[in-house]
């Protein structure tokens, strides 16, 4: 039940909302279904009540309720640079987001289920003067009473700014005196800039319930909002809206959906960026969704907020999980899965402007303004439209390819680390145990020792110096390989000194082009050669047309042109009897490095393999190639 502090009289008592905050609106359906109300009042105009209410009943499709702005232009003679301004000058309609978070939708919904007479109390205005602005985050409703949360705010209000805003208080407060004949127990949903002044003014100046002079306002129209531009309408983002009408439809519970919705987002994110990527996504694990949500709670009190927006969770995703997660994220969060009937005529939303169905651009003006919407930009690089997929397609030239210098210096680095780990795995294999006597050599082996703890004496490790070169290094990334999910194989020669003569088997980079001239493939395994030098292309070789599979190829291909004794193997399991069998035939020995001993993530990103249609595409490749 409402406390004093939020009672007008003996009959009228006030509810102070944030309007389009999914948490208020929750605490209106509280409200209104634990009390005994004859009345629902609400802040907007008589002419709206028979299109607001006919587009409550087609809930969960979203719709918009405008009303066009009539305003007198007196004539002027003409100049040039009044013409441009005409030109720039578009209609303005102000409108009503017939939102199911919305909390004065909250009210007339509950209101109409419960057969509750309602009453809309606010003036007509040929132009509107909306009044609106920034507030503490609703999600506090979950710990402090509303009450507490509306006194709080009080002392920090503003008063009205115009003629129009006052005109549109006094209106309300005399049509709440006039239903105080009618009703007992009258209950008046407006926003938290509104309410003080109602009062105010319903206590001192409305005396004559009925001087309410309305302005002449045109018809208002209905149309269902265009699914895509969801995003400018809602006042919580349009996945947590379709969970709030899920779990309506469904009786199940919502009271903490403003934070377990954006779980849900974050979870479904993961499965469709999984889905859509393959085996080109990287795995997302508990422990980065734990460090993600920790990232995002820190940055949401830098923020001032206890509840993140979409700004806060795309940064958050695009530095933890990188620019393909971030952008999954964000189309994610847009969508909504009530969409609404076909051939129906849609309404457009923007940013302050929107499309009529005949594509009339119109100023918009919400008569239930939420928080003051701050648009950020923030750098995504986004996939490649089909479209645009295709025309690089066509023009693309399959005789000039090379590599992307940064990937080559990073397989690089890590096929140089693979040979140390190697050679010093080489090492391991020769190592010894000696009785100490005068050095402790490379450390005590505590094994040994316990061993011989009877008699007394220590037992120290000899570990060699590691013998040899290696200057093959094998990388397996996906074995056994399918043949039909790697089908370009290729050999490349070092353009640098300090590059590896390369063969490889990847997926097919022309089904992921990324930018003009810029493919994306995916390692299933490689052959390093270091130093470089010129050899036949592995994949035509008919010496090597003995091996069954792709990895068998290129072992036989590294076991011939190795000069060193020892090949590197990395893969996830150790080579088995027939490679060992074949590298023996060469006079060579196969060296296996786990995979495991490497960071997931780290090799995920290694074997992304862009391929640019020529060299000058690299001045340019950066600014389409995006970390997944």
């Amino acid at each position: 039940m409402l406390g004093e502090f939020l009672q007008f009289g003996p009959r009228v008592w006030c509810l102070p909302v944030v309007h389009g905050s999914g948490d208020c609106a929750l605490e209106v359906r509280r409200v209104l279904l634990s009390g005994r109300w004859d009345c629902l009042a609400v802040p907007l105009p008589p002419s709206f009540r028979s299109d607001v209410e006919a587009a409550i009943e087609r809930l969960p499709v979203v719709s918009v309720v405008l009303q066009r702005e009539t305003t007198f232009v007196p004539p002027t003679e003409w100049s040039p640079e009044s013409d441009a301004e005409d030109q720039d000058d578009d209609p303005a309609v102000n409108y009503v987001p017939i939102d199911p978070c919305q909390p004065v939708i909250m009210a007339l919904r509950v209101a109409i289920q419960e057969r509750l007479p309602r009453a809309y109390v606010d003036r007509e205005t040929a132009v509107f003067e909306p009044m609106a602005d920034a507030f503490p985050d609703p999600y506090a409703l979950k710990r402090v009473p509303l009450e507490r949360f509306a006194a709080a705010i009080t002392p920090y209000l503003p008063p009205p700014r115009t003629d129009g805003q006052r005109e549109r208080i006094l209106a309300m407060a005399r049509r709440l005196r006039s239903l105080e004949r009618r009703y007992q127990r009258i209950l008046f949903v407006c926003g938290l800039s509104e309410w003080l002044w109602v009062r105010d003014a319903w206590r001192e100046e409305a005396d004559d319930p009925d001087a309410v002079t309305d302005d002449l306002v045109e018809e208002t129209e209905c149309y269902p909002n265009a699914v895509e531009t969801h995003a400018f309408l809602l006042g919580e983002l349009p996945f947590v809206t379709g969970l709030y009408e899920r779990a309506r439809a469904t009786l199940d519970d919502d009271e903490n959906l403003s934070i377990d919705g954006v779980k849900k987002l974050l979870l479904e994110t993961r499965s469709r960026y999984e889905r859509e990527l393959g085996p080109r996504a990287q795995r997302i694990t508990p422990q980065m969704l734990k460090l993600y949500l920790k990232y995002v709670r820190n940055l949401s009190l830098l923020e001032r907020r206890l509840t993140p927006d979409l700004y806060t969770l795309v940064v958050a995703a695009q530095q933890i999980m990188g620019d393909e997660f971030a952008v999954q994220l964000a189309e994610t969060s847009k969508q909504y899965p009530f969409p609404p009937p076909r051939r129906e005529r849609l309404f457009r939303s923007g940013v302050g402007r929107g499309a009529l169905p005949d594509g009339t651009i119109v100023q918009m003006k919400n008569r239930l303004p939420g928080h003051p919407v701050q648009w950020r930009r923030l750098q995504l690089k986004r996939r490649p439209s089909r479209r645009d997929q295709r025309k690089w397609r066509f023009f693309w030239n399959p005789f000039e390819h090379c590599s992307w210098p940064p990937e080559d210096l990073a397989i690089e680095r890590f096929r140089s680390h693979v040979k140390d780990v190697a050679l010093a795995m080489l090492g391991n294999d020769l190592a010894r145990t000696e009785k100490f006597t005068t050095s402790i050599k490379d450390g005590l082996d505590i094994r040994e020792t316990i061993r011989n703890w009877h008699t007394g004496d220590l037992y120290v490790k000899v570990l060699p110096p590691a013998r040899g070169t290696l200057d093959c290094v094998l990388m397996f990334f996906d074995s056994p390989a399918d043949p039909r999910d790697y089908p370009w194989r290729t050999t490349w020669m070092a353009e640098e000194h300090d590059e590896s003569t390369l063969a490889l088997f990847a997926t097919d980079f022309t089904k992921e082009l990324v930018g003009p001239g810029i493919g994306l493939a995916v390692y299933g395994g490689a052959m390093f050669l270091f130093p470089p030098r010129p050899i036949p292309d592995v994949w035509r070789d008919r010496r090597f047309d003995f091996a069954d599979t792709l990895e068998e190829r290129l072992l036989a291909a590294a076991c011939h042109y190795a000069e060193a004794r020892h090949i590197a193997v990395l893969s996830e399991l150790p080579p088995g009897a027939g490679w060992r069998r074949l590298a023996r035939q060469y006079g060579k020995k196969l060296i296996h490095v786990p995979l495991s001993r490497f960071s997931r993530q780290t090799v995920q990103q290694l074997r992304y393999l862009h391929v640019l249609n020529g060299k000058h595409v690299r001045s340019y490749a950066a600014d389409f190639i995006r970390r997944a």
